[in-house]
């Protein structure tokens, strides 16, 4: 085998540090025969054309590029060597610029660690093999886990392009939380009637053909890699054909089963047979077979007959299939993308707040419920004892900004109370309405607007608390009383030059003429608690299921929070909205075109995908079957064939990563590019 050695001075970056000729006297003394040349710049036109050139006219076998890092400059030599008519994985780099000149002051120490690398380049190459890519076909098509806004546009956006797509949500409905919110800040638009358009197109437009819509459904499994993911898909049953429902409800009212409605927080009730909500899409309602008689009978004993809502039915009774069992579906995709959502904070856990065992104190969801004339309330504001309420106490940061629960911010929660102002105000105009906060947040050109309106509102009061967790709320006489520490000052109205929240000090007098002081109780008929954003209940089975990884706050991690926060860590699952950071709808809708935009241009139709040579093998015959390579691989890529009593590597899964070679008791599986030989070769001339 002929090899060469190509020194790159890079400029004077290593020249000026290590001495080419001493390094080449060296190495030609070990090396014997061994090629050596030197250009200024390899990674030039000028020295590539050089390197080509050199390489045919000397029949170069193998390749030793000393020079800058692998990560700058390896695929441009790779290029060279192919163009020359060499395998490109028949070279090795040497990282002398980084590793040597800039750290090395001593010229002499420097140069005499350059030879040592490079010869065990030397020794590795000698004994690496021609390796060859493979091209595969790939799947352009995506699997989305979640159908709110983010989850909705992703869809639509791949669906427009051609893609095919299944959206994959675990509730009976579309639309995510927002459909949930009769108006939406900072401008109070109607939250359905907003996404209504998209919801619209995604299940009867154009494009509709190409999104499968799987509702009460959840990820199972998952296997393979970028480009061709195997998808397994939970289908729990909904017992009414959603094609041939006309959604008519005349089934509901006939249903003589009530429970506790999730949709509206556990507020009201619903039936056994109902629609999520009204307008609820996709428009058919769907059975809870945990309280229908059906399911449990008339006496809890199993096997009922009850039929009054198939009698009901004005269609017939093939609309309802009680039959229907939970199914596993399998689908292919290139990629996956999370739009999972989000959840609040568990106010319980901020015990003094009464949350769960004083009533009338609710956290940001329940109120938007109690707001929406879809809800359980028709939109009147009333207490648990049917009285409108005449004073309101919202109170911000709740578990946030604090490390002994979530010491982040959300950004979104001081712009939602400030809506809940707003509403409560056209609705009860009287209303005296309380604000304690720790810190104020108003991003954005949008924003100020909602918080004008409150500051601007004699009837409105601002209190700065220093800790949240220092509040108390007891029930006095049906009314909710705030015992208030450490306040640092109060504010009703603004000034021009921003938020005037506190300035001054306990005990100032605020525009509205009220005074508050440190200690002091607030009595109030309604509160309304806005608690971190935190992450959805289901994330941390998703991310075991999918291998993606979860930052210290429980969210599914960027690849990079700055330049790369559409993708997660493994190669083809992309983040869209709060699964990954808390947002508004505006940023969720961002990101789901966002993970589109990914998908769309990296795997189009008809393009193959190449797969790295640099991956594992197993050497069956010496394998003892111990299945313990199954079980370290982070890509699912082994399996084991039982005629064979064997384990084989499944090339398209395999990443290269050797976690099974370095495992394997009986070295029996072979890491392509890293085998122990040339690791060994290296070892060995370093050590000498």
């Amino acid at each position: 085998m002929k090899t060469a050695v190509y020194f790159c001075n890079c400029g004077t970056n290593i020249s000026d540090k290590i001495n080419p000729e001493k390094v080449e006297d060296a190495v030609k003394k070990k090396n014997g025969d061994v090629i050596f040349k030197t250009f200024g710049f390899l990674c030039s036109e000028e020295g590539k054309e050089f390197l080509r050139k050199d390489i045919i006219d000397n029949a170069v076998d193998a390749v030793v590029i000393p020079a800058c890092s692998p990560r700058d400059h390896e695929k441009t030599f790779m290029n060279v060597l192919s163009a020359a008519g060499v395998n490109p994985y028949m070279m090795q780099m040497v990282n002398i610029r980084e590793q040597i000149a800039w750290v090395t002051e001593d010229g002499e120490k420097a140069a005499a660690k350059a030879v040592r690398y490079i010869n065990a380049a030397i020794s590795r190459v000698n004994l690496q093999e021609p390796l060859e890519k493979k091209e595969i076909d790939i799947s352009p098509d995506a699997v989305i886990v979640g159908a709110g806004p983010a989850g909705l546009k992703a869809a639509l956006s791949l669906a427009e392009a051609g893609r095919k797509v299944t959206v994959v949500e675990k509730s009976p409905t579309i639309g995510g939380l927002p459909v949930r919110y009769e108006e939406i800040f900072p401008n109070m638009e109607c939250g359905p009637c907003m996404l209504e358009p998209i919801m619209g197109e995604a299940l009867h437009g154009d494009a509709s053909g190409n999104i499968e819509f799987l509702t009460l459904s959840e990820i199972e499994d998952a296997v393979g890699s970028y480009g061709n993911f195997t998808v397994k898909i939970k289908r729990s049953p909904r017992y009414v054909d959603t094609e041939k429902c006309i959604g008519c409800a005349e089934c509901i009212a006939p249903c003589p089963v009530s429970f506790k409605n999730p949709f509206n927080c556990g507020i009201n009730d619903r039936k056994a047979i109902d629609f999520s909500f009204a307008g609820a899409l996709p428009n058919v309602p769907y059975v809870n077979a945990g309280v229908c008689l059906r399911f449990n009978g008339r006496g809890g004993t199993g096997g009922g007959s009850c039929r009054l809502c198939i009698d009901a039915c004005p269609v017939g009774e093939e609309v309802f299939n009680f039959g229907e069992k939970e199914e596993i579906l399998e689908r292919n995709a290139g990629s996956i993308i999370l739009a999972t959502g989000s959840a609040l904070y568990d106010c319980s856990k901020v015990p003094s707040l009464g949350y769960g065992k004083i009533p009338d104190v609710y956290n940001g969801i329940e109120f938007e419920r109690i707001l929406a004339s879809n809800g359980p309330t028709e939109g009147n504001i009333r207490t648990s004892a049917g009285e409108e309420p005449q004073s309101f106490a919202i109170v911000h940061c709740v578990g946030s900004l604090d490390k002994n629960h979530k010491d982040y911010c959300s950004g979104i929660c001081c712009e939602y109370a400030f809506k809940f102002n707003h509403i409560i105000r056209n609705k009860i105009p009287s209303a005296k309405i309380y604000h304690l906060y720790k810190e104020m947040v108003i991003p954005g050109k949008e924003s100020g607007s909602l918080y004008r309106h409150a500051a601007e509102d004699k009837n409105t009061v601002f209190i700065r608390v220093s800790d949240i967790n220092g509040m108390t709320i007891t029930e006095e006489n049906g009314r909710k009383v705030f015992s208030v520490k450490d306040a640092c000052g109060s504010v009703g109205g603004i000034e021009t030059g921003g938020i005037r929240s506190g300035v001054g000090g306990a005990g100032e007098r605020n525009e509205t003429g009220g005074e508050i002081e440190s200690g002091e109780k607030i009595s109030v008929d309604a509160v309304i608690l806005c608690p971190a954003v935190v992450p959805g209940e289901d994330m941390d089975r998703l991310a075991g299921i999918l291998e993606t990884a979860k930052d210290k706050n429980g969210f599914f991690e960027e690849l990079h929070g700055r330049t790369d926060a559409g993708r997660s860590k493994i190669k083809g699952v992309y983040l869209a909205g709060s699964c990954h950071s808390p947002m508004d709808i505006k940023e969720a809708m961002n990101e789901g075109m966002a993970a589109a935009g990914y998908v769309l241009s990296g795997l189009v139709a008809g393009k193959k995908l190449s797969i790295d040579p640099i991956s594992a093998a197993v050497e069956q015959e010496r394998c003892s079957g111990c299945k313990v390579c199954i079980g370290v691989c982070p890509y699912k890529a082994i399996s084991f064939d039982e005629e064979k009593e064997a384990s084989f590597v499944n090339e398209l899964l395999c990443q290269g990563c050797g976690t099974c070679a370095a495992a394997c008791p009986s070295s029996a599986i072979k890491a392509n590019g890293f085998t122990d030989g040339e690791i060994f070769a290296e070892i060995g001339i370093m050590l000498s």
